[in-house]
């Protein structure tokens, strides 16, 4: 039994030494109205949404992790209630070093929730407000185009549908604009491969270009790159 106490306490200083304060994000916060259940911390890894750590709520509504955060990504947070089963909805946010709050409520989980601390998550939000305005147009768009059908005008329809191209084609140069004035955030590259990713190729090159090294070297920086070159291929292949 000392024996092994001391191997147990041994690989637990060695565990210590090899964290990393400086890449360590702390998450906290609070989901108003749980009594009971476990909260699950998950992100994607090989195309797999998986659970990486997890924390029981028992009484109290607050709760806390901390997580190594190699590279700015998103991650997900899920809940388990205490008959064992999962809400439909995740909150998904941009998980990075450093402190990380998250307030919800049991009634609104993944619906109604902030998130406070995280840089690239501040930016993921200002571009979700920008692209309510082209989402708005969009509908206004599909109403005008119902309208024409049901009169059967078709020079409106024509009209409504090259206003819905200009609508989209102005979303994505919104979003490569926003990638650019952004150019020292992991969210950058997460946009371009998540939003505009059939985009023409050249763009998204541009963006990546303008990226700073750190940027470049994150997770999201290095897919955009790898993607960037398969496209490249592709249209060189043709």
């Amino acid at each position: 039994m000392r024996i092994l106490s001391i191997i147990l306490t041994a690989l637990f200083l060695v565990s210590c030494s090899n964290s990393n304060p400086e890449l360590e994000m702390n998450l906290s916060g609070n989901v108003k109205g749980l009594k009971k259940g476990t909260l699950l911390l998950q992100k994607i890894q090989d195309s797999t949404l998986v659970s990486i750590d997890s924390v029981a709520v028992d009484g109290n509504p607050n709760f806390s992790f901390v997580e190594e955060i190699e590279s700015p990504e998103i991650y997900y947070l899920y809940l388990r209630l205490k008959d064992g089963t999962l809400r439909e909805d995740r909150i998904p946010f941009f998980a990075e070093p450093g402190e990380i709050i998250i307030n919800t409520s049991l009634k609104k989980f993944g619906d109604d929730f902030i998130v406070n601390g995280s840089e690239n998550e501040q930016a993921l939000d200002e571009y979700k407000k920008l692209m309510q305005r082209f989402a708005d147009r969009n509908l206004d768009l599909i109403k005008e185009e119902f309208t024409a059908q049901k009169d059967g005008n078709d020079s409106l329809i024509e009209a409504v549908k090259r206003k819905k191209l200009s609508t989209l084609s102005g979303r994505y140069l919104a979003t490569v604009n926003f990638a650019l004035n952004n150019k020292d955030k992991e969210v950058a590259p997460y946009l371009l491969l998540t939003e505009v990713y059939d985009a023409n190729v050249k763009y998204l090159d541009t963006v990546y270009t303008s990226l700073t090294p750190k940027v470049k070297d994150s997770k999201y920086g290095t897919l955009l790159e790898s993607f960037i070159t398969e496209r490249k291929t592709m249209r060189d292949s043709l």
